[in-house]
């Protein structure tokens, strides 16, 4: 049973600037309209625009503040860009969602893992973050501080032989948001990252494509019988990035069903 469409908006986001990173689908796509029905101005970021500009039209004629920036991963002037952009439309930031990522590597031993896989899993789930964090960082000293949420994976958590540049780089990813929560929470900056588990996205999808069957695998080790919808993982962001979570940072947050308990 899910009951994620029905949740009423409670304005737990109501007056912050939210950046989110791949917001062109995927959860990315489900943060941006879930951040703006809780009263954020989104800032959405992505590689294909076309998507993203169908998404603010959304957002505005719904009577919120959305705008797109272009943003390449694997280009830490184009992310940095993207940061300073949000400077000259709002003048702050007070909360960042870093969500896009290279797709999964394709699935096989280490063994038979190339070094181009290894490097774009470096360059766009590591170091873009990496490049992410310290921008967004940087702006929200200039205000009051903010929070930032990075998406990892359940993979991040065990071993994971399939998919080990992956899960090599997603596990990196979680222990950079716990250095940088101790690093910035003197000034008022909170980081925490959140794991996924199986979630209905076009990742999966294609997932399933090169490995028949990896989804009903994925959903018979999920103890609650099913897998997550898009929304139901930024409703996480959304609660780690408002107020009400003000407690919470260097938190690495299992969003999985149970699959990693």
């Amino acid at each position: 049973m899910t009951n994620t469409e029905d949740n009423a908006p409670i304005g737990l986001l109501t007056g912050k600037v939210v950046l989110i990173t791949g917001a062109s689908r995927g959860i990315g796509a489900a943060a941006a309209r879930l951040f703006a029905q809780e009263g954020a101005a989104v800032v959405l970021a992505a590689r294909g625009t076309d998507a993203l500009d169908r998404i603010v039209a959304e957002i505005r004629a719904g009577g919120g503040v959305a705008d797109a920036v272009p943003v390449d991963l694997a280009d830490r002037a184009s992310i940095r860009a993207a940061v300073d952009r949000v400077e000259r439309l709002h003048g702050r930031l007070d909360g960042a969602f870093n969500n896009a990522g290279a797709g999964q590597q394709r699935p096989g031993p280490l063994d038979t893992t190339s070094d181009e896989d290894l490097d774009e899993q470096f360059e766009v789930n590591f170091r873009a973050h990496y490049t992410a964090m310290n921008a967004e960082a940087a702006l929200m000293r200039k205000g009051t501080g903010g929070a930032i949420v990075n998406t990892s994976s359940i993979g991040s958590r065990r071993a994971n032989p399939a998919l080990p540049a992956y899960g090599a780089m997603k596990r990196a990813l979680n222990s950079i948001t716990e250095s940088a929560a101790v690093t910035w929470a003197p000034q008022g900056i909170r980081v925490n990252a959140i794991t996924p588990g199986g979630t209905a996205t076009e990742m999966i999808d294609a997932w399933e494509a090169a490995t028949p069957g990896i989804v009903a695998a994925i959903t018979a080790s999920t103890p609650i019988g099913r897998m997550a919808q898009p929304r139901e993982v930024a409703e996480v962001a959304a609660w780690l990035l408002s107020d009400r979570a003000s407690m919470v940072t260097g938190a690495i947050v299992p969003v999985d069903g149970g699959a990693g308990a």
